[in-house]
């Protein structure tokens, strides 16, 4: 079974606006209200590509149980750990006039420390054949260093953790062999100290290097340059096919969740990097999660090339 993990869910409010002025009263044109957190977007994706899946997290208030309904109603099973307080909303708003995306992105509740040793019991529980995704930011009051609890953990359980955060603990965890780590170009080269040398072979040197330390394999998107995956017998590299950029919240769990299934439903890495980039780019130019109808024409677009590393 594959677990998801959202430790700062969300509901987005996206709004589209043909102007945004101050002081005034800005009419919007549409309004859309979605279920969010990384975690949760790994979900939807994965279930929408029929495979079942299980959500775990950590969240509070009305927003966390319009969360928890919303993927049920998907068929997706839930185990959240509930906390006092309101999980956060955030604002992502379109204007029209001057093709600009702002994003205002709120702080979580304060989880206790209780709570915390709660959502660890329900990872003990985890097995060998059994997946963990551990996504996004972390509400007040868990600990970044809660990673490398979890990597220990994944490493005597012997279950496969997957990593998309962006915390410098991350590395901490290589030690534990985690499954695949999903950091963007940017948050790889924070890692490093090494954040004006944004290049191609600079990232990959970087990827081999955690590699080389013991991360299993890295799946590294570059926003609209496209993705590379990395692991110890290959490079690969696909470029972005070319969009109409409308909202990139939720693209890289697209890419994350697309992957994912993909190795469950037993595609080789070429073809499974060339849908998740897809993917991922259809999720970008849409409002929300992708629905995947453009998924096969974007793919057309994408060549899938392997890297000297």
């Amino acid at each position: 079974m594959i677990y998801t993990c959202t430790l700062n869910p969300a509901i987005d409010l996206f709004i589209e606006t043909e102007y945004l002025k101050p002081e005034i009263v800005n009419r919007t044109n549409s309004y859309d209200i979605q279920p969010n957190g990384k975690g949760v977007n790994v979900s939807f994706i994965l279930k929408h590509l029929g495979v079942d899946n299980t959500a775990l997290g950590i969240g509070g208030g009305f927003t966390s149980d319009f969360i928890e309904e919303s993927l049920r109603n998907k068929g997706i099973k839930t185990d959240f750990t509930h906390i006092d307080g309101i999980s956060r909303i955030n604002v992502f708003t379109r204007v029209v006039d001057t093709d600009t995306e702002y994003k205002q992105v709120n702080n979580g509740p304060e989880v206790n420390e209780e709570k915390v040793k709660d959502f660890l019991e329900k990872i003990s529980e985890l097995k060998k054949d059994d997946k963990l995704v551990v996504s996004g930011s972390f509400s007040k009051g868990v600990p970044a260093d809660i990673i490398i609890k979890i990597a220990k953990m994944a490493q005597k359980q012997q279950f496969d953790l997957v990593i998309d955060t962006s915390y410098p603990d991350v590395v901490e965890t290589i030690g534990y062999h985690p499954y695949l780590l999903k950091p963007n170009d940017e948050e790889l080269l924070s890692w490093f100290d090494d954040e004006e040398n944004n290049n191609i072979p600079t990232l990959i040197s970087h990827s081999k290097e955690l590699i080389e330390k013991g991360a299993k394999n890295i799946l590294l998107s570059l926003g609209s340059k496209g993705a590379l995956l990395i692991n110890q017998d290959t490079v690969l590299f696909g470029n972005a096919p070319k969009i109409k950029v409308v909202n990139t919240a939720c693209s890289g769990d697209t890419m994350l969740g697309t992957f994912l299934a993909g190795i469950e439903q037993g595609l080789n890495a070429e073809d499974n990097l060339k849908r998740s980039i897809a993917a991922a780019s259809s999720t970008a130019a849409s409002s929300g999660l992708t629905d995947f109808k453009d998924v096969d024409e974007l793919m057309k677009q994408i060549d899938i090339k392997k890297m000297e590393g």
